[in-house]
């Protein structure tokens, strides 16, 4: 299955906090989407591994993405080694992405960070042609994306770009919001976290207000590249 975007998280629920008005906005556009989640969540404070795997389903409906696999990588133990780097190569060789997004370089959770770099060096050897790998028993053939960019997290980071992505924040919120667990419930017991404060969800807007403003726009999500950008033309910048 080829797609157009293939988006990697350490966490399920981390690319639609992210990134997902941008996904939104693409899908509308014609593009095939995919996500790859590291690890089931289940050192989240709220919630447990089975309720992120249905709220996940949930959230991939809303947004209407091609496919999303879970690795099954230990939350909070996965390391940067041969096994994970090749299980990551394989779902590149897969899913044949022209664009990749991933988890931001540094962040509060530390797994974010080590996500994000594993992604983007994963990427350069997946184009390795000495690299083998399998997948469902058949070998697969190398393929390296044309671009990574790193979508920004928790922590704020000066974006290398943007995306307006006005008229996409509602699809966005209710994606996030599938995520019900993790988010402010006056009838909930569990512990409180940053995310489930009750005003969270006003940050999440205010940041996406935040981006957008240097562009004129009212919505945007940020992104950073471990390499310059280049364009065709001056005109397609906004």
């Amino acid at each position: 299955m080829k797609v157009d975007i293939l988006a990697f998280a350490a966490h399920p629920d981390d690319i639609e906090l992210a990134c997902s008005a941008t996904i939104a906005k693409h899908i509308a556009f014609g593009k095939k989407v995919a996500f790859v989640d590291f690890t089931r969540g289940e050192l989240g404070t709220r919630g447990t591994a089975e309720t992120r795997k249905a709220e996940a389903t949930t959230s991939s409906k809303i947004l209407g993405i091609e496919d999303r696999v879970n690795l099954g990588f230990r939350d909070g133990f996965f390391i940067q080694d041969e096994y994970h780097t090749k299980e990551i190569i394989k779902m590149i060789r897969k899913y044949q992405p022209e664009i990749i997004l991933c988890n931001t370089p540094v962040d509060r959770h530390p797994d974010h960070g080590r996500a994000g770099k594993m992604v983007a060096e994963a990427c350069f050897l997946s184009g390795l042609i000495k690299i083998e790998t399998e997948l469902d028993g058949e070998k697969q053939t190398a393929w390296r994306p044309k671009a990574v960019y790193h979508y920004i997290q928790d922590y704020y980071m000066k974006p290398d770009f943007v995306v307006d992505v006005t008229g996409y924040e509602n699809i966005k919120m209710e994606a996030v919001k599938a995520f019900k667990t993790q988010f402010f419930d006056p009838a909930s017991n569990e512990p409180s976290t940053p995310i489930s404060k009750k005003d969270f969800f006003e940050h999440l807007l205010g940041r996406m207000k935040d981006l957008g403003r240097p562009i004129g726009a009212e919505y945007a999500e940020g992104f950073v590249s471990d390499r310059y950008i280049g364009i065709h033309r001056l005109d397609n910048l906004i």
